[in-house]
């Protein structure tokens, strides 16, 4: 390779990075002070990031940010003393940090369907009382209307 050749994949390399690390940062600070007192926070942000600076190596991973995200929740988990399930995690990011179905897909490196069926999982583990009310078909239609309205219930998507 020549040197302009070399020069210009260095600036590309650390662009990602900068580019991975402005868009994951907020993210992965906002989930890791969920968990740990401020001051842990930084601390496990930071040290996720200094991982994630060998950038050359974290883009040869199949998906660069799910192996990033993974090793800042395993991160979080061993200064906090809990490993929450991927269902767990999903809900904390979507209902407490107020994130959308597909900013979650993306900072997690999960496709937008697992993201979507943690959500589903999420809902029916909350206590009946606190559930989040369901449309009620009306009532005195046909049971086939009954049923495609129950099956259109259980097919929509967030």
């Amino acid at each position: 390779m020549t040197t302009p050749d070399r020069i210009k994949s260095v600036k590309v390399l650390t662009n990602g990075y900068y580019a991975f690390y402005d868009l994951h940062r907020p993210v992965y600070h906002a989930y890791a002070a969920a968990h740990l007192p401020p001051e842990e926070a930084q601390i496990a942000v930071g040290m996720t990031f200094a991982v994630v600076e060998n950038w050359t190596s974290v883009v040869t991973e199949r998906h660069p940010a799910r192996w990033a995200w993974s090793h800042h929740t395993r991160t979080v988990a061993r200064r906090c003393g809990h490993t929450p399930t991927a269902i767990e995690v999903t809900r904390l990011l979507h209902d407490d940090l107020h994130m959308t179905i597909d900013q979650i897909a993306t900072v997690t490196g999960t496709d937008r369907a697992a993201v979507l069926a943690h959500l589903v999982a999420a809902d029916r583990a909350v206590a009946p009382h606190r559930r989040r009310p369901r449309p009620r078909a009306r009532p005195s239609v046909s049971p086939e209307e009954r049923w495609r309205n129950a099956f259109r219930l259980r097919t929509a998507t967030a």
